[in-house]
């Protein structure tokens, strides 16, 4: 096991933590913010959360500059991204932060190109990440962090920051969705 599937391993460890810190009291401390308390699960669990997303880069990083590409990270990597996001956005919702509208748009859209990747992948053919895919999962992986710790005190127009950054995922995550499906209708029109 080389060092970038380790590293890929342990973003995956780190879901289920961010799933308990989330979803379970623990009285370890409280930090009052503006208008609401937040609770040091919640604080520990956006931590975890920024560590588990950081190691998505550097993963495929070391594995592009050492030549470790295979296909156990080919597969696991994109997994382990989706598998954090759908577990903070399903939580986030349990605990009435996120609308789940937007939970299921980001996840059925997580399901689709995954899909889709499947089928061109029996054709022989790979579906690289996109650049727009990209910026959706910094959208979402921005919007997720600061839900978690609530209350920023940045707004435009009246409007928080945590609230643009997460309808702007919502935004990019459909946006993102098609630009695969249109750039790659061959893939579903292919002959068996």
């Amino acid at each position: 096991m080389n060092l970038a599937n380790r590293i890929t391993i342990a973003r995956m460890i780190m879901v289920p933590i961010v799933m308990l810190l989330l979803l379970v009291r623990i009285p370890l401390f409280e930090v009052y913010t503006g208008g609401r308390t937040i609770s040091g699960g919640e604080l520990i669990a956006a931590f975890v959360f920024i560590i588990a997303a950081s190691t998505d880069s550097l993963d495929g990083y070391i594995a592009r500059k050492r030549q470790l590409i295979t296909n156990f990270g080919k597969f696991m990597d994109p997994l382990a991204d989706k598998l954090l996001v759908s577990t903070a956005l399903i939580c986030l919702v349990a605990l009435q932060k996120i609308p789940a509208w937007i939970a299921v748009i980001i996840v059925a859209r997580e399901f689709a190109v995954t899909g889709l990747r499947a089928v061109a992948s029996t054709e022989g053919q790979v579906i690289a990440a996109s650049g727009l895919g990209k910026w959706k999962t910094v959208l979402q992986m921005v919007a997720l962090v600061e839900i978690m710790i609530g209350d920023f005190p940045f707004s435009y127009l009246g409007i928080p920051f945590d609230v643009i950054t997460l309808y702007a995922a919502a935004i990019m995550t459909i946006v993102s969705g098609v630009d695969y499906f249109v750039k790659n209708k061959h893939v579903l029109s292919a002959r068996t």
